[in-house]
């Protein structure tokens, strides 16, 4: 079943240019076979690039847990040397419907 997935990655280097276009980079061959979409928030202060990726979508993973998992097998020396923080939110669908309370 599918999930609801959010992820706000923070990435953080010395400033040197094409920063926005080595994280998407990342971004793509981590995520290359699930249907996440990505926005890219660049700022720089104080000699530093830094990138806030907004990530959401639906994949396959059940909890916060399979999901950096999955991180930890599968992404770049580059993506870990970048990363400053991250927050994540799984949202599995349930099976069935709810109820909304009318009766």
């Amino acid at each position: 079943m599918n999930s609801e997935t959010y992820i706000d990655f923070c990435f953080i280097r010395e400033s040197s240019g094409r920063f926005k276009e080595e994280i998407d980079q990342l971004l793509q061959e981590l995520f290359s076979k699930i249907r996440l979409n990505w926005y890219l928030d660049v700022k720089q202060k104080d000699g530093l690039e830094i990138i806030v990726a907004e990530i959401k979508g639906m994949s396959k993973w059940q909890s916060e847990a399979e999901l950096i998992q999955f991180i930890e097998t599968n992404a770049k020396e580059d993506f870990w040397t970048y990363l400053q923080g991250y927050k994540a939110f799984i949202y599995p669908q349930s099976k069935g419907g709810k109820s909304c309370g009318v009766r």
